[in-house]
């Protein structure tokens, strides 16, 4: 196996010299870097990736942290993989590994334990709620200016580093669009407000009724859990009040698709009986019967994002504190969503 000693004599330089520029340590002058990375190609050198890190005092680790949901098959569910997918990108483009850890809903949420045993050197966090126990351990991680990074939540009130989609825009369209189609009595089918993005969709959906002077009966604002589970369960509240019903937006495919599923059941079909558009974009919208209309949110583009920025806050210095990114969504229309049109 080639040694730096084998490099450092090749270029002509010192063995500490040929340390400081593979662990990018101190000025160098152009030539002499130059110098000894030739050598190292010529001698196919690599250097220790173990040695490398404790020279940075780095791990070379990004952490991405996810929640742990039992019976929940998290890597299939398309959210969650296209997340992961933008991350492992990025992060390979960048020379770094990933480093996954799943966090229970009653762990302690310490955060700051990954960064105390050296494990990781900046954190992707994937799936947080607005609790009181989540919002200090965000604020403990600020206090001490360890590098992290919000992918799709927000916390009112307080300001971190976060990458997040247009959500508020992507609802309004999704009913401006059932609207345009003739329908007027347009249900909700929310998720949890622990999520801001469940806030952001209701907002939209409140703004494009409001600007089209329609009334919001309570009935019509259902929540569910963000599961097909819970969206199926809804369809026997939604039955109830069928006639109050011509049109539904839901808040992710999930859950439109599982409503589907309990109005089918039920004698309701969806593109034919009542329209529906569903937000994500996944893989079953496009599979589903009929085609799920749904709003495309670019899962993979804010892993890509959340995992360039904080990296390059911690490689380049550059400023990611307390920045909030927003990347735009679009409507993508399918059979479930277009009127039907009846030839007498």
């Amino acid at each position: 196996m080639v040694t730096r000693k084998e490099v450092a004599e090749l270029a002509g330089v010192s063995e500490a010299t040929v340390s400081r520029v593979f662990n990018g340590l101190g000025p160098m002058k152009p030539a002499t870097k130059e110098r000894v990375l030739e050598a190292a190609k010529q001698l196919n050198y690599h250097p220790n990736a173990i040695a490398q890190s404790f020279a940075r005092r780095r791990s070379g680790n990004l952490g991405v942290v996810l929640p742990y949901m039992p019976k929940v098959h998290l890597f299939s569910a398309f959210y969650f993989a296209e997340i992961l997918s933008g991350i492992g990108e990025q992060v390979r483009e960048q020379g770094y590994d990933m480093l996954l850890s799943l966090l229970t809903p009653d762990e302690s949420l310490d955060y700051t334990r990954l960064y105390r045993s050296q494990k990781v050197d900046a954190c992707v966090i994937l799936g947080s709620r607005d609790t009181p126990q989540q919002r200090e351990s965000l604020m403990q991680l600020q206090a001490q200016g360890l590098p992290f990074c919000l992918v799709n939540q927000s916390f009112e009130g307080l300001s971190f580093h976060e990458v997040d989609a247009d959500h508020v825009e992507g609802s309004y369209r999704a009913v401006r669009h059932l609207q345009e189609e003739g329908y007027r009595k347009i249900a909700f089918l929310n998720g949890s407000p622990q999520y801001s993005n469940s806030g952001d969709r209701l907002q939209g959906y409140m703004k494009a009724m409001s600007e089209a002077g329609l009334e919001v009966p309570p009935e019509l604002l259902l929540e569910g859990n963000y599961s097909r589970k819970s969206g199926y369960e809804a369809a026997s509240g939604l039955w109830e009040h069928r006639d109050q019903v011509e049109a539904v937006f839901a808040a992710n495919d999930r859950m439109a698709i599982g409503l589907m599923q309990g109005l089918r059941e039920r004698g309701w079909i969806a593109g034919r009986d009542f329209a529906i558009i569903g937000c994500d974009d996944s893989d079953a919208a496009k599979l589903s019967d009929p085609p799920l209309s749904s709003i495309n949110v670019p899962f993979y583009e804010m892993g890509k994002e959340a995992a360039r920025s904080v990296l390059a806050g911690l490689l380049h210095g550059e400023g990611t504190k307390d920045t909030r990114i927003k990347l735009p969504t679009r409507l993508v229309v399918r059979q479930s969503s277009r009127a039907v049109i009846i030839n007498d």
